[in-house]
């Protein structure tokens, strides 16, 4: 049994893994640009630069790709349930979703871990 949760724990990681990898090299083919312009609807929460300034709403700048197009289609399909990104995200069409992820993502975020 100890070796089986040990096997379960190493697909795990090397899956995390993996996926890890491919958030960097997926390109969902949106317009960082275009995606600029439509993330007029999203600064009002998460801010111009991703950075919300909400302690109850996420920072999204730089995050993956292929995370924030699966949040966004989980909103809109209702998979994901939020009140205001529900009715957000209904609005957007797939190139919207991919221009929003390629906004998003492309923003660069430096952490400093503390001394």
């Amino acid at each position: 049994m100890y070796v089986h949760k040990r096997q379960g724990i190493g697909f795990a990681s090397a899956l995390c893994f993996l996926l890890t990898g491919l958030a960097g090299v997926v390109d969902a083919g949106g317009s960082a640009e275009a995606g600029n312009e439509k993330a007029a609807m999203c600064i009002a929460c998460h801010g111009k630069d991703g950075l919300s300034r909400r302690p109850d709403v996420p920072h999204i700048a730089g995050q993956s790709e292929i995370y924030m197009s699966a949040q966004l289609r989980r909103f809109r399909s209702g998979e994901r349930v939020h009140p205001e990104m529900n009715v957000i995200a209904m609005s957007l069409s797939d190139e919207d979703i991919d221009n929003l992820v390629a906004w998003y993502s492309s923003i660069q975020v430096e952490v400093k871990l503390p001394q």
